[in-house]
């Protein structure tokens, strides 16, 4: 009992020794420097994973774009793990570009902007050139998110670990050091590289990637107290005219002049430098995050003793930081938005999809965010959510106004109708009123044709819209109505106004109604006066030359992924048009209707075999005794109008009817990028009594058709050749560019 009395005693006496002389020790303080590089700042993942492993305890963290947004992440008490999860689980090159997915856009821009090949901002009076590929709401969005549990810290160094980034006053040509303010935008802004993402504000400076006058920021992060610099960098090496293949690459050489002047002096001063081996790969090569991770990891294990015995001379280590995780749902008390001069707090509410206490899931807030983005009409959106004790929440919204409101924007088409054409679109926003938009094409080539639009979005509430166009073609068709004459050149001439009142819901279902006017002037110059005995001129015969005034209404839903080459989801149309009085040219109009209708849905397999099924089918309720408005159906356009309808196997308008109904199915499979093999068949019957006594297919026509597509940046490119087995006919249909 005594000797273990006098064992405890001797032990004890020890550790007393012991903690003395820890006590007495020098703490090491880490700083940890992450220079930018883009892509290649995924290495910084794989080079904290190696410092976790070696248990260096990180006291002070500066970065420079990519650099200070991995950065960021880890001061905010993130863990490498944490953090490499986070990365993986994003389409990096769809979040530089602020790829928005189709069905955030607005039902507006569903119908009529996926058009145009080329958008020119127009800014006091003058066309310019976009500030950037992209605004970069998405980086701001994800950035938001991820560091959600820290956004009531405007003081950086009270952050888990203290933090610094680097930005670029792009108007004063200045470096500006980021500590203090919100931290999503902070890092945002060092991250806006030059032409890939817009300049972003703060407190009145444009800011830019900080990367053009500090991309390795190791004396800011000595000045925040460290004591050791272990810093990663990713080398800036300059190209050469073989590798200057972009026009990031050239602003990306042009910043690399200017790091060079402070490289050398933040290097001396770093005390383990790690500099993964990045030939290879750019700023740009986001795809290759698995292999740029690793590249990070190998050159961090090979400075590991070091890091090791940086470890050693700590002493204590940073107790895991627990981040409160956001409620799955808010529960929204209140709205505050700022910012929204020219929008109304109904149409901010709306597009976002919410409203007072309501309760809804976070993705359903961010999804809102990204709703918001897609319109257009605001080059940031700042959002904070303060949760209350009582468990509501207040949204702050606060917005930057896109101060670019007109835009020219430019398209080119060939189809076998209209020839080749020439679109020139003004968009314009705010003009009369708040949200509004104001859109004019002018279409020149072989068919000149115009469209003007005028909308005042009110989102889920009624809006109210004007819409003139005019359309113009002249084709051969087949003509049955006279044994003598086997085809004419019929002229075609469309003009109509419309005024109407429409409500979306959810971007994806809108309902319509409204009035309208219609001028339809149909004739032909094939045959003379003799023939028909027209007396008035005997060069030219009108089957119509009338104006209609009529009722309209319609009802839409789009959920497809993409307007053209559809790969899922689901389009259901319903359209119907009430002739009520018309100035009867042929002095035997009666009052008649029409319903047509269409049902869509896209599913593919394996992401590359998709199946399309389309169906449509018109009826005319009522008399009409002027065929020109009876249903067409023959030829692959996708821009026809009034009853003209699509048939492969058939030339233009060659099936006709006050009534049809008509299947078609798609097969399209990828062959490799926005490229592919596609295979059509259909099968319609044209008649006035479509159901025939219950013998639906009765003389059924039937069309096949085998193409390509290429899915370009000026729009669908198709070749298609079909044939009908009914008349053993086959065409060869060409179209180019989007269709307007």
């Amino acid at each position: 009992m005594n000797k273990l009395f006098i064992l405890l005693f001797l032990f004890s006496i020890s550790i007393g020794f012991s903690q003395e002389e820890e006590s007495t020790k020098k703490d090491l303080k880490v700083g940890l420097v992450f220079s930018g590089g883009g892509a290649k700042g995924f290495a910084h993942i794989g080079v904290l994973k190696v410092l976790e492993e070696a248990g260096v305890r990180v006291d002070y963290i500066g970065g420079t774009s990519m650099g200070s947004m991995v950065g960021s992440l880890y001061a905010a008490g993130y863990t490498a793990k944490e953090i490499d999860s986070i990365f993986r689980s994003f389409d990096f090159t769809k979040i530089m570009l602020d790829d928005v997915p189709r069905k955030s856009k607005p039902f507006y821009k569903k119908e009529n902007g996926e058009k145009h090949a080329l958008s020119l901002p127009v800014k006091k009076g003058k066309i310019g050139i976009p500030k950037a590929l992209s605004k970069g709401q998405n980086v701001a969005n994800l950035l938001t998110e991820m560091l959600s549990h820290v956004d009531t810290i405007s003081d950086f160094n009270k952050l888990p670990i203290p933090f610094v980034c680097i930005a670029t006053d792009i108007e004063a040509g200045k470096k500006v050091v980021m500590n203090s303010g919100f931290l999503p935008k902070a890092v945002q802004a060092s991250s806006a590289f030059p032409t890939l993402l817009e300049p972003v504000e703060i407190d009145g400076k444009l800011l830019v990637d900080g990367g053009i006058f500090d991309n390795y920021p190791v004396d800011e992060v000595k000045k925040m107290g460290a004591d050791i610099i272990i810093g990663v960098e990713l080398g800036n090496d300059l190209l050469s005219r073989e590798d200057l293949n972009s026009a990031v690459d050239i602003v990306n050489q042009i910043m690399s002049f200017q790091i060079y002047a402070s490289y050398e002096e933040n290097i001396k001063n770093t005390n383990v430098h790690i500099t993964p081996d990045m030939t290879g790969y750019s700023v740009t090569t986001f795809e290759y995050y698995n292999e740029i991770f690793d590249l990070g990891e190998i050159a961090a294990r090979q400075h590991y003793d070091a890091l090791v015995a940086i470890a050693n001379q700590q002493t204590y280590n940073r107790p895991p930081f627990v981040k409160k995780k956001r409620e799955n749902e808010i529960v929204i008390k209140s709205i505050q938005i700022e910012g929204n001069q020219d929008y109304t707090r109904t149409y901010i509410k709306s597009k976002m999809g919410i409203k007072l206490h309501d309760t809804i899931a976070y993705s359903s807030f961010v999804d809102g965010i990204n709703n918001l983005s897609a319109t257009g009409n605001f080059t940031n959106i700042q959002y904070k959510i303060l949760d209350h004790d009582d468990g509501g929440s207040t949204v702050q919204l606060k917005l930057q106004q896109n101060d670019i409101s007109t835009y020219i924007r430019l398209a080119a088409h060939y189809d076998e109708l209209y020839k080749t054409a020439v679109l020139v679109n003004l968009t314009s926003k705010h003009v009369l009123m708040k949200n509004d938009i104001f859109s004019a094409d002018i279409i020149l080539g072989d068919n000149i044709r115009y469209n003007l639009d005028y909308f005042i979005d009110n989102g889920s509430n009624w809006s109210f819209g004007f819409k003139s166009s005019y359309h113009r073609f002249s084709e051969d068709v087949m003509f049955d109505y006279i044994p003598e004459i086997a085809r004419i050149n019929l002229k075609y001439r469309d003009f109509t106004n419309q005024l109407y009142l429409q409500t979306v819901l959810n971007r994806k279902f809108a309902i319509g109604v409204g009035v309208e006017q219609k001028t339809i002037t149909a004739y032909t110059d094939t045959f003379a006066a003799t023939v028909l005995n027209a007396v008035e001129d005997p060069d030219e015969f009108y089957f119509d030359k009338s104006n209609y005034l009529n009722f309209i209404s319609y009802v839409k839903f789009d959920t497809y992924d993409k307007k053209y080459f559809q790969k899922k989801g689901v389009y259901l149309a319903a359209d119907f048009r009430w002739y009520l009085i018309s100035s009867d040219y042929n002095e035997n109009f009666d009052s008649f209707s029409q319903l047509k209708g269409e049902l869509g849905f896209a599913y593919t397999f394996f992401d590359k075999l998709t199946l399309q099924y389309i169906a449509k089918a018109g009826v005319t309720i009522g008399d009409n005794n002027n065929p020109i408005l009876d249903y067409n159906l023959g030829g692959y356009n996708e821009n026809y109008i009034n009853t003209f309808e699509s048939m492969i196997g058939y030339e233009f308008a060659a099936l006709n009817g006050s009534g049809f109904i008509k299947s078609t199915l798609k097969v399209r499979y990828e062959i490799f990028n926005n490229n592919f093999l596609m295979g059509t068949a259909s099968a319609a019957r044209v008649d006035s009594d479509l159901w025939n006594d219950g013998d639906i297919f009765a003389d059924t026509k039937t069309g096949l058709g085998i193409g390509y597509g290429l899915d370009s940046f000026l729009g669908p490119i198709e070749l298609n050749y079909t044939y009908s087995p009914d008349t053993k006919e086959n065409y060869l249909f060409f179209n180019l560019g989007y269709w307007f």
